[in-house]
């Protein structure tokens, strides 16, 4: 019997629970999958906590990898046999098998395995959209990215320097600091010691930068903005430390006609031309060896909560994948 993490209420941890579930045959437009494992995301917390409402009962989990194992009609570019990954609603990638709609899934090359498969894609597709269509990094810049030693960070680190970028990371710890550094940060700022505000106008003497990626959010985005040049860019696209205050518009243009947004994933893979653009560049960068995934926990997948956990805690660094 297929078992997989559901949970029939939002809340804590302890609401996911480790069940035997049914998987039937793929109906139109839709692919069966063995998962080979399941990537472990902030999202996946917030979608636990009822923080963004789900409809219940509910599986968890956006991102995995696996093998096909059964086709539904209407599925032209994919074969029973292919490795596939995904991170995409709906919910469910906690799960030994699962059957899921075909336009998420994407062949994943040859020289990729499934654990880094599943690690990679929901957050290397997030730096991908970020730093090359929310707001296009050029060679030569330099770029404030907060928690650069978490799952995100350490891929946009490398990937920002493998691009001529410098970057300039914000971390909680020596230790973090560290890893960020190892991966291509080339300016370290611990936030718990230091100014990051003034850190950036030293580092940059004085003119800030042109961009702000930040996925802290209520401890860090009030004074992400003083980091900015004139008519900067503040990209919000995680809470990490909880959900900031409101922003007044005339902060934007008291801290020089600012731009703010609070892109997703998923406005910018809604097409299947789009999601196979992001997913190829990424299956690129990664393959060429310009950025490497550091998946630096697993956890049994019915060990979920425990998972959950940790990442909200802070304890966990890189990617964290879940095996069946």
């Amino acid at each position: 019997m297929v078992h997989a993490i559901r949970m029939h209420e939002t809340g804590g941890p302890e609401v996911m629970k480790w069940e035997e579930v049914e998987v039937g045959d793929p109906g139109p437009g839709e692919i069966r999958v063995k998962q080979s494992a399941a990537g472990l995301n902030f999202i996946d917390i917030y979608l636990r906590s009822g923080a963004r409402p789900v409809p219940l009962p509910s599986g968890v989990g956006l991102e995995g990898a696996g093998v096909i194992e059964a086709l539904g009609e209407e599925v032209g570019d994919l074969a029973v046999g292919d490795r596939i990954a995904y991170a995409d609603m709906p919910m469910g990638a906690y799960a030994e098998a699962r059957v899921m709609p075909a336009r998420i899934a994407v062949k994943v090359p040859d020289n990729i395995d499934d654990r880094t498969a599943a690690a990679m894609m929901l957050k290397g597709m997030t730096v991908q959209f970020l730093i090359r269509r929310t707001f296009k990094v050029e060679p030569g810049m330099t770029v404030l990215w907060h928690a650069a030693a978490g799952g995100v960070g350490l891929i946009a680190c490398q990937w920002l320097r493998h691009l001529g970028v410098t970057v300039i990371g914000t971390v909680g710890s020596a230790e973090k600091g560290e890893l960020a550094r190892a991966h291509g940060a080339h300016h370290i700022v611990n936030y718990r010691e230091e100014d990051f505000v003034e850190r950036v106008k030293e580092i940059t003497g004085g003119a800030g930068v042109p961009v702000v990626y930040d996925s802290v959010g209520k401890d860090t985005l009030p004074e992400s903005m003083k980091c900015l040049q004139r008519r900067g860019m503040l990209v919000t696209f995680g809470n990490a430390s909880g959900a900031p205050a409101p922003v007044d518009p005339v902060q934007l243009s008291a801290h020089g006609s600012i731009f703010l947004t609070r892109p997703m994933l998923f406005d910018y893979t809604a097409t299947r031309a789009e999601l196979l653009e992001t997913a190829n560049d990424l299956f690129d960068v990664v393959g060429s060896g310009s950025v490497k995934i550091e998946i630096n926990q697993t956890y049994p997948m019915k060990d979920a909560p425990r998972a959950h956990v940790d990442l909200a805690s802070r304890k966990t660094t890189g990617s964290t994948v879940l095996l069946p």
